[in-house]
């Protein structure tokens, strides 16, 4: 056996096999050879950024009016109405944190020939808060985001400092309208203000990344076309594993891995499904990418859910749109185009129906919520060590509108946040304010500043 080191597992257990390498869950017989490292780093906060394009409904005049967003009341005793995009999370309203009233000056335009680009800017601007230089070129300029700040003080004890996913197609090379390079519409995040990060939209990418399924691309696809599992290559090491683990343990070790195999089997049926030679709604898309927006979503977030859990990470960002994009979700009950759709003009009966696509797409995070509030890590679920912040960098995208955006934080964060509250900022507060507090939060007190803030939001009462 290569992992076992004296008595107890070190929490940084890999089983390996054939190519491939899986981390473990968090595991009682990991507790006296982890304590001194998880006391030291006073369990570090997951973080998990979800941008949403195109705003709410629920941010323009008449959205507003009817509450689709924002709840009529601030603070503990308020109210989602029906057709609110956040109604759906009633259930999680305890782990969730409301903020509204704030804006995003950054991805507004600040010279003449900036005008019209909003789109083109917007994406870049959500995590750092900072205004991107207009190019094309290789000059490229934002700033350090959020996420990656997060990672570099507290991700470095993991095997990935950070992943980054997506779930639309990315381009990031030469140029997009308005003079502005396709790395702004692309990315989220930064790793400096002139370093963008790719990100993945693959499932199979994502799992071969996380699990060491061949070092090569000709392995994986070996490993692939002799149709045997991951876990039938690290067999003998479960085998192994499991008799020197208590009953609680092996029950954990068997979730985990059944999960494993069952993302691998879905995968696999997408996988089958494209390459069968039916008609794809998605025809350029990767065959592990599903044609199905719920699935694809549904299929990252076990994933970064699994990520979390074996503590590969403990940073992600996700992109689950692309700007100015103009796919159908009939799931939402909507035939509308996701970018025309959003263009409503203010009138009621389409600002109702862009706001069927909001609700769907916002929706999907209970998905997540789910997913993390029963997966266990030591004597805590997930989301209650988690900081999930969604939000958008534009608010009402009929005018292109950037004050008055959306912004929500779910989980608990480890006893930072207290959830089931409704932060009403006062008019003019910039979004980097309530990112500056969750910094804060997440142990980066050293930060004193962050894109355009002006000091802190609170984000308790």
């Amino acid at each position: 056996m290569n992992f076992i080191t004296g008595k107890h597992l070190p929490r940084r257990t890999f089983l390996r096999g054939m190519g491939a390498s899986m981390a473990l869950p968090f595991l009682d017989a990991m507790v006296p050879a982890a304590r001194a490292r998880r006391e030291a780093l006073a369990d570090p906060t997951r973080l998990l950024c979800i941008e949403e394009v195109h705003g709410q409904a629920g941010c323009n005049v008449l959205g507003a009016s009817k509450f689709l967003f924002a709840p009529e009341k601030a603070g503990r005793d308020f109210t989602m109405v029906p057709d609110s995009s956040l109604a759906a999370f009633e259930p999680y309203r305890d782990y969730m944190t409301i903020v509204s009233n704030t804006d995003v000056k950054m991805a507004e335009a600040f010279a003449l020939p900036e005008i019209g680009g909003d789109h083109f800017r917007s994406s870049a601007v959500f995590l750092t808060q900072s205004h991107p230089k207009q190019t094309q070129g290789s000059d490229i300029w934002a700033g350090t985001s959020l996420d990656q700040m997060y990672a570099k003080k507290f991700g470095q004890a993991s095997p990935m400092p950070s992943m980054q996913f997506c779930i639309e197609n990315l381009d990031q090379a030469g140029g997009c309208t308005y003079n502005y390079s396709c790395v702004y519409i692309d990315a989220i995040s930064w790793a400096s203000p002139n370093e963008p990060l790719p990100m993945i939209r693959d499932p199979r990418m994502a799992f071969d990344m996380m699990f060491g399924a061949g070092g090569t691309p000709e392995a994986r696809l070996a490993r692939r076309e002799s149709r045997k599992s991951i876990l039938d290559w690290i067999n003998s090491e479960v085998v192994s594993l499991r008799k020197q683990l208590g009953a609680a343990d092996r029950a954990r070790i068997d979730r985990y891995l059944q999960n494993v195999a069952e993302i691998e089997r879905r995968i696999k049926a997408v996988e089958a499904r494209n390459l069968s030679g039916e008609t794809r709604e998605l025809p350029a898309a990767p065959p592990g990418v599903p044609d199905s927006y719920s699935e694809h979503v549904r299929l990252m977030f076990d994933i970064q859910v699994l990520a979390f859990e074996s503590d590969l990470t403990r940073t992600i960002s996700f992109k689950t749109g692309r700007d100015a994009d103009n796919r159908v979700f009939p799931e939402s009950g909507s035939s509308g185009a996701f970018h025309s759709a959003s263009h409503h003009g203010g009138a009621d009966a389409r600002v109702m129906d862009f706001n069927k696509i909001c609700r769907y797409r916002t929706g999907q995070i209970t998905y997540l919520l789910d997913k993390l509030k029963s997966t266990m890590d030591g004597d805590k679920n997930l989301l209650d060590k988690t900081m999930v912040m969604w939000g958008s960098p534009m608010a009402d995208s009929n005018l292109h509108n950037h004050r008055r955006c959306p912004l929500v934080f779910f989980g608990h964060a480890n006893g930072q946040l207290p959830g089931g509250v409704h932060i009403k900022a006062a008019d003019g507060t910039p979004m980097a304010n309530a990112m500056l507090t969750a910094m804060h939060k997440l142990g980066m007190d050293d930060i004193k500043t962050f894109g355009d803030s002006t000091g802190e939001l609170a984000l308790t009462m």
